[in-house]
């Protein structure tokens, strides 16, 4: 399942270099790519879309293999970066710095998106009870955080002056203008992140049983939930910097992938990769030809596609929950 998805996706990224403005034909791709010769298909190829399309892929990855490894932290169906706290503050602070400590470098971001991302979900996981909390809780615990979070950025926003239509654009998500430097600087983010939780993969089954269950088995809770948790704001911080927070990617790919069932935990994070980086890649296609010459911002794409699967999600916890009583 994970190798066809993941030809499905190197097919959805061939595909996509044909397409923009200026499409391409099929045989001028083969060309531009194989035999670059510095014309205006090589550029559009080498230089404009396959590293954004690279870019789109890792980045979905990344922020589904962070909501995976939250879920799997909670045992919540509704963790994720967006409700969880972890995108709004890992935003927020670089949203600040970009406004007025416009000296700071830019390489600078990710950890600043790591420290305020790890933050932010502290923040939630204690109003959730460090997550052992009803699903309710946690949504409610991260949509608090998220809009008090979102409103520090609002103010922010307001004191920017000609850099708000920007900072809007980057705000709704997206991978517009992105090239092998901004791929370059998101992807070791990533590759952490995925490399730790294929490492921890037997630490992350014991979780997804009980803390009872994982602390009889001799699993030390408290290093490994921090170090899991870490490990989870990890993508979010390198993706954030060059993306913005793009929605739902880290809520609904895990649940798709669990209705795959790929069997251990270690195939189901390899699944997690193929699949986030496939909806992501795809949206991102979606997003720059659907309004071509205009962009619309892959956040909106992905937001009017998980937003009904959130719908469902917590529909169907609460039926569930009714059905037991």
């Amino acid at each position: 399942m994970t190798a066809a998805i993941t030809v499905i996706s190197l097919l959805v990224i061939a595909g996509g270099l044909t397409i923009g403005t200026r499409p391409l034909a099929p045989q001028a791709v083969m060309s531009a790519l194989f035999t670059p010769d510095g014309k205006i298909d090589s550029i559009l190829v080498w230089t404009l879309r396959l590293p954004r399309s690279l870019a789109a892929f890792v980045g979905g990855a990344g922020l589904a293999v962070s909501g995976y490894l939250m879920q799997t932290l909670t045992r919540n169906p509704l963790a994720g970066p967006e409700l969880t706290g972890v995108s709004a503050g890992a935003v927020a602070p670089i949203v600040f710095c970009f406004v007025f400590l416009p000296w700071l470098s830019s390489a600078l971001y990710p950890f600043i998106g790591m420290a305020g991302g790890l933050a932010g979900a502290s923040a939630t996981f204690w109003i959730a009870r460090g997550g052992r909390g009803r699903p309710l809780h946690l949504a409610l615990g991260g949509i608090s955080v998220s809009l008090f979070l979102g409103a520090i950025t609002t103010y922010v926003l307001l004191l920017s002056g000609p850099q708000v239509p920007s900072l809007l654009f980057w705000l709704s998500g997206g991978f517009q203008g992105r090239s092998w430097p901004q791929l370059a600087y998101m992807a070791p983010w990533v590759i952490v992140g995925v490399a730790g939780a294929l490492a921890c993969h037997r630490v992350l089954d014991l979780l997804a049983l009980s803390e009872q269950a994982a602390a009889g088995m001799g699993l030390r809770l408290a290093f490994w939930k921090s170090a899991v948790l870490f490990l989870s704001v990890l993508p979010v911080a390198g993706v954030a910097p060059v993306a913005g927070p793009v929605a739902f990617v880290g809520l609904a790919t895990p649940h798709i992938v669990r209705l795959l069932r790929p069997g251990s935990p270690a195939w189901s994070i390899a699944l997690t990769v193929a699949l986030g980086g496939l909806m992501t890649a795809s949206a991102d296609i979606i997003a720059r030809s659907v309004a071509a010459p205009k962009e619309i911002p892959v956040g909106i794409i992905t937001a009017l596609i998980g937003g009904p699967v959130f719908i469902y999600l917590v529909q169907r916890r609460d039926g569930a929950r009714a059905g037991g009583l």
